[in-house]
C-alpha cells in the first residue's frame, strides 16, 4: 500500500479544523484528534509518510473525508499517453497511473497528485492551467 505524505495529513488536519473549530480553544473534535496524533507521531519519528494500510480506522476515516473534498483525477483532457508517450503531457501520470486510476487506492492518487505537483511540467501546471481549475469548480 500506499503511503500517505504528513502534507497530507495536515492538510487534512486544516480541512477538519476548518469543519469543527474547537468550541473552548482547546478540545478537538474526535477526528480532528485522530489525524493530529498521527501527525504528532510522523513529527516525532522523523517519518515523511504513514503507511495506508496500518493508519488507525479513526484517523483513515477522517483523512477519506478530506480525500473525497479533492479533485478525483489530474486529468485535463488532454492524453498524450493514448498517442504513446510513456508520461502524459496533459496529466503528468504515468501509461500504467492512467489505465489503473481507478484500481489505485486513496494514498496511491495521493502520491501521485504529489509526484506531478512536486514535478510542475505537466500542462495541467502551466499551459492548460484554466482547465485545471475549471474542472475544480465543476
Amino acid at each position: 500500500m500506499a503511503g500517505i505524505h504528513i502534507t497530507d495529513i495536515e492538510a487534512a488536519i486544516n480541512h477538519w479544523r476548518a469543519r469543527s473549530p474547537s468550541a473552548d480553544g482547546g478540545a478537538l473534535a474526535p477526528p480532528l484528534r485522530a489525524l493530529a496524533e498521527v501527525y504528532a507521531l510522523l513529527v516525532y519519528h522523523g517519518e515523511t509518510e504513514a503507511d495506508e494500510a496500518t493508519l488507525p480506522a479513526e484517523a483513515k476515516a477522517a483523512w477519506q473525508v478530506w480525500f473525497d473534498s479533492t479533485p478525483d483525477t489530474p486529468c485535463i483532457a488532454i492524453c498524450s499517453t493514448s498517442q504513446g508517450d510513456a508520461m502524459c503531457k496533459g496529466c503528468g501520470r504515468s501509461f500504467d497511473e492512467v489505465q489503473r486510476w481507478t484500481e489505485m487506492s486513496p494514498g496511491e492518487k495521493r502520491s501521485t497528485w504529489r509526484r506531478i505537483t512536486l514535478d510542475g511540467t505537466a500542462w495541467r501546471f502551466n499551459r492548460y492551467a484554466e482547465r485545471a481549475l475549471e474542472s475544480k469548480a465543476g
